[in-house]
């Protein structure tokens, strides 16, 4: 029981985790913003056009109500939070690719004598051929 609760600590914990919990609660507020525009805003500049509120069009078939608008409504939310969501990860990746293109950038390289693959100055093996590299001969 003590390794599963100490597992579970360092799972919690985790940097991800945190962040996911994070991501979440800001993404239930944004979600209450972009319900708010599309109920308060988008939907009555769209009802101008239908001549009544577009968040209450509906479509009664043997005394049932299909409330439309209201999906319509539903649709574009999902498609204002999807546009953000995707902004946002395609940002973040785009930092993080551009730190990591800065950090190998640093790196000192050489070539691999063997097949010419550039390859880290350290190594002692080359990743694309590995062969054996000899760093007395090299330095």
């Amino acid at each position: 029981m003590k390794k599963f609760v100490q597992e579970f600590k360092e799972f919690a914990f985790r940097g991800n985790v945190m962040s996911l919990a994070v991501g979440l609660i800001i993404g239930a507020a944004f979600q209450d913003i972009v319900t708010s525009l599309t109920d308060n805003i988008l939907s009555p500049l769209i009802g101008l056009l239908v001549g009544q509120d577009f968040g209450y069009l509906e479509w009664t078939v043997l005394g049932v109500s299909l409330r439309y608008g209201a999906f319509i409504n539903s649709v574009i939310r999902f498609l204002i939070l999807a546009l953000v969501v995707f902004w946002i990860v395609r940002t973040m990746n785009r930092l993080i690719a551009k730190k990591e293109s800065e950090e190998a950038d640093t790196e000192p390289k050489r070539q691999c004598t063997f097949c010419m693959t550039e390859i880290n100055q350290e190594a002692i093996r080359c990743p694309a051929c590995t062969s054996i590299l000899d760093l007395a001969e090299e330095r």
